[in-house]
């Protein structure tokens, strides 16, 4: 059973370039990185790098990236079509936020599992492409937070 916590991992630029992946299960379905906790005590840090490792095969932690808790969180209702995978009456989950900034745009490596097309984008068209309202806004945020990286 998926744990009804997750992160959101916005992949961009310092010219806020952002990365969309498309998933495979939904075909127009157009999103940042997100996934849930492998188990309850993952913090949501190693759920963030994990999660883009998988997804993409970037390494978040690499010299030269960024990878920025944002400590913003969304909870939001889980889509009807995908309640089979909790526990039953889990019908919320929580989205914890974070940024990761590159150099510049890479091509990645997509789990042909989980998506199937990538593309980048100046972060207006990417929030307007998202199919998730929670991920469009977060990409609103970008100007704000992505502006203000260090690398780590």
């Amino acid at each position: 059973m998926k744990i009804p916590q997750s992160v959101l991992v916005v992949i961009h630029t310092p010219a806020l370039q952002v990365l969309l992946i498309e998933r495979a299960d939904a075909p127009g379905f157009w999103q940042s990185v997100t996934g849930s906790k492998d188990h309850v005590d993952e913090s949501f840090a190693a759920t963030a790098a994990r999660e883009v490792r998988e997804e993409t095969g970037l390494d978040a932690l690499a010299a030269g990236h960024s990878l920025r808790d944002w400590g913003l969180e969304n909870v939001y209702e889980i889509y009807p079509q995908w309640r089979h995978r909790y526990a039953d009456g889990i019908t919320h989950n929580t989205e914890h936020l974070f940024g990761l900034c590159i150099p510049a745009p890479l091509p990645v490596r997509l789990s042909a599992r989980e998506h199937r097309d990538q593309l980048w984008l100046p972060w207006p068209e990417a929030a307007e492409r998202c199919f998730s309202p929670s991920n469009a806004e977060a990409l609103t945020w970008l100007p704000l937070l992505g502006g203000h990286h260090s690398h780590a």
